[in-house]
């Protein structure tokens, strides 16, 4: 160390420089992954800037003079999904490939044009496959050896039918009560309903059924959710921040949900059409007003669904979601319209415009052929109502007649089943409070005139082209009909503001089986079966009395079941039977040897309550029995240390010869405390 020292202090020295080189034979054995490893972590990947392209198969091959007709039409298709940066059209020959390359400015926004526009059909000949770009990658590297892919876990949600095979027959139905903080499904049972769920903030709102029973859909801040199966389980859950309606398709594949918070200009939101099966989002709508809901109208099939807007009457079908052709129906003036419940036969009406006649219109989908135009004169407005099979519509016209200033009610009655459709037509003079159809047969109801001399009366539509006036009552207390599910029976009531005055009628000779009262109701709801019937004050229209009552078809009341602050009750519905025409009629034909075996039933169910008693008793004494003889067994077992302990004596012989016992009296003093009055 002395030396290195005195070295450096010589001013002679000349420190040699390092050499930094490589030897001659030296090979670099590190690589790029490991001295750089911090910075290549940013190197761009190879997908990026392609992972926001997209490809689309099945698009018309133009030539130059349509091209840009086609690019316009295209990029109002996928413009809906996002910015489109960069669109290419290949070509050869003069004429496109039949497949398009899109850029958008997101990936995100790729993805949401794959999800949505894949099988968008554009006509007859073109149907959309949508992918990314980046599939391509993946699917050129697919292995060429079978993998067995990896099993995914079934998802057992019960039996969603479950409630169809109750052995009594009883229906389900939903209780919201206690403002909404508490929902309930009983089943349905003549003493006393049974709780088959009940859970705490089920629903932010209220509850509704689908239209077959299978699902319960609950209102949440950030969606729908709906629940199925033995346990109600959640099925699915669509995401629609602040939602506040829904609708179901009459088959239960759509739902169609509505927000008012979610519309954007480039993104519509408000209504949105889900796939129930998969939670898929279908499509996306704008909304103006949701005043009249459901915006979307169904057919009876699930095939197509429509909406009104001014002068235009849009249907879409399904599972593509687009508009039928392509085109919407320019209608001007177009009123309201309503689909048949039967066939794919739609109904609507335009008023007058000045020499032009108001119409009613009913045309066939998809090939939109009229198949029965009526003019009508001096309208002030149409009411369409169905019946429920779509064997009649009846068209309410309101009309003011010439030289006259009051207003006359028509109804065009057209027969759907029948060649050409042909029109019977019943008038009417008073006004109309309330008219309903029948819903598995022939007959409706119409309730007329002013409070308090309000009529009902009942109609037949006879096979021999006439309409028969079958009854008619004056001064009755009501403003709504309610007709059972299966027809024959309905309940006329008196609701709100006649204080829940109810008549309950028999329409096969049109007799009144019983004039019941329940105070401010505010709902009737019959169950499937047209067996009992619900009454009820609901907390959201009164107050107090919040309670719904059950009663027979007939009008005998069963129950009064008081829910503190009640708000809402729904049936739940049953799917269509099974059974065919031919089949019911037979069932109709043996329903007496049916009915006995209904009978004994019934009487069962009458004596319920008594052989609960005495089994309950029964259970009770054969319960002490068997204390009883326990308590001697061990009587008898614990004998000789009584012995023991009583010097021997058999204090057990003793019991029987009370005269050999004395009694003796002990005093002793216990405790003694003083309290002065005025400490009391």
């Amino acid at each position: 160390m002395q030396d290195t020292v005195d070295m450096a202090d010589d001013p002679d020295y000349e420190e040699e420089e390092p050499s930094f080189s490589d030897p001659e034979d030296y090979e670099d054995d590190v690589d790029d992954e490991e001295m750089l490893e911090d910075i290549l972590r940013e190197k761009p990947l190879e997908a990026d800037g392609i992972d926001s392209v997209v490809v689309v198969d099945n698009v018309p091959q133009v030539g130059p003079e349509r091209l840009e007709k086609l690019k316009n039409v295209i990029h109002k298709i996928f413009s809906k999904f996002g910015k489109i940066t960069t669109e290419f059209y290949p070509d050869a020959d003069g004429l496109t490939k039949g497949y398009i390359f899109l850029e958008y400015a997101a990936p995100t926004q790729a993805l949401e044009a794959v999800k949505n526009a894949d099988g968008y059909k554009l006509d007859k000949q073109h149907t959309f496959r949508v992918n990314l770009f980046t599939d391509f990658d993946k699917y050129m590297t697919i292995s060429d050896e079978w993998e067995t892919p990896e099993k995914q876990p079934f998802k057992d949600f019960g039996n969603m039918r479950h409630w169809i095979e109750d052995p009594d027959c009883r229906d389900h139905y939903s209780v919201i009560y206690e403002s909404g903080e508490r929902t309930a499904i009983f089943s349905n049972d003549a003493k006393e309903p049974i709780v088959a769920e009940e859970r705490a903030r089920w629903t932010e709102t209220y509850v509704r059924w689908s239209p077959k029973g299978t699902y319960l859909a609950t209102f949440h801040q950030r969606g729908i959710a709906l629940w199925g199966g033995e346990k109600f389980k959640q099925i699915q859950r669509f995401s629609h921040q602040g939602v506040s309606l829904i609708d179901f398709s009459p088959c239960e594949r759509y739902a169609v949900t509505f927000s008012p918070l979610m519309d954007t200009k480039e993104d519509p939101q408000a209504i949105i059409i889900w796939d129930i099966l998969t939670g898929q989002k279908k499509r996306g709508f704008h909304c103006e007003s949701s005043a009249h809901w459901p915006i979307f109208k169904w057919s009876h099939d699930g095939k197509f669904f429509a909406r009104m807007t001014p002068d235009t009457l849009s249907i879409y079908e399904t599972p593509s979601m687009g508009l039928l052709d392509k085109k919407s129906l320019k209608i001007t003036g177009i009123k309201d319209f309503s689909w048949s419940p039967g066939d794919n036969i739609i109904a609507f009406w335009v008023p007058e415009d000045k020499d032009i006649p108001a119409r009613v219109t009913l045309m066939q989908l998809p090939s939109r052929l009229e198949i029965r135009v009526r003019n009508l004169f001096n309208v002030v407005d149409c009411k369409l109502h169905w019946q429920r099979n779509g064997d009649y519509l009846c068209v309410k016209v309101d009309r003011t007649p010439k030289g006259t200033q009051g207003v006359v009610t028509n109804f065009e009655i057209f027969r759907m089943r029948e060649k050409q459709v042909p029109v019977d037509v019943v008038e009417m003079k008073e006004g109309i409070i309330a008219f309903a159809w029948e819903p598995n047969g022939s007959k409706f109801a119409v309730l007329h005139g002013e409070p308090p001399r309000i009529s009902v009366s009942f109609y037949d539509v006879k096979n021999n082209g006439k309409i028969a006036l079958m009854k008619m009552y004056d001064k009755q207390q009501a403003n709504s009909i309610f007709w059972s599910p299966q027809g024959q029976f309905l309940v006329l009531a008196g609701l709100r503001s006649m204080n829940g005055a109810l008549t309950f009628v028999d329409t096969s000779d049109c007799t009144m089986m019983n004039i019941a009262e329940h105070y401010m109701a505010s709902d009737v709801e019959w169950d499937p079966t047209g067996r009992y019937v619900v009454t009820s004050v609901s907390w959201w229209s009164h107050k107090v009395d919040n309670a719904y009552w059950l009663w027979t078809f007939q009008g005998r009341l069963l129950q009064k079941n008081n829910k503190d602050r009640f708000c809402q009750l729904l049936w739940r519905p049953r799917p269509t039977t099974l059974l065919g025409v031919e089949e019911i009629k037979v069932i109709k034909k043996d329903l007496k040897k049916y009915s006995k075996i209904f009978e004994q039933k019934d009487r069962l169910s009458q004596s319920k309550a008594s052989k609960e008693l005495v089994d309950k008793r029964r259970t009770m004494m054969e319960e002490y029995h068997s204390y009883r003889e326990t308590t001697q067994q061990m009587y008898q077992e614990q004998k000789s240390a009584r012995l023991e302990l009583r010097g021997g004596v058999d204090t057990d012989e003793l019991d029987s010869n009370v005269d050999d016992w004395e009694e003796e009296t002990i005093e002793f003093f216990i405790n003694e405390e003083i309290i002065p009055i005025g400490d009391l």
